[in-house]
């Protein structure tokens, strides 16, 4: 998937990542994707809840040998 940006969050736990992405975030335009890169088996469902929470789209996630990549669409 193309995106506008990338965050690296590998080795933060909860709440790092989600914050560091609603910073990025909010540097972005609407529309932009961010891709996050992170480690906390806890930020699957953290991303999820963050994306309900703030209308930024959860556009894709998966895993692969325990790092969690997730796309953020800015609203």
């Amino acid at each position: 998937m193309d995106f506008h940006k990338e965050l690296d969050a590998r080795g933060l736990n909860c709440p790092l990542p989600i914050l560091k992405a609603k910073k990025a975030l909010a540097e972005m335009s609407s529309g932009e994707i961010l891709r996050v890169l992170a480690t906390d088996p806890g930020s699957v469902r953290d991303f999820q809840a963050f994306a309900r929470q703030t209308g930024n789209d959860l556009v894709g996630h998966s895993e692969s040998n325990k790092e969690f990549t997730f796309f953020m669409k800015r609203k």
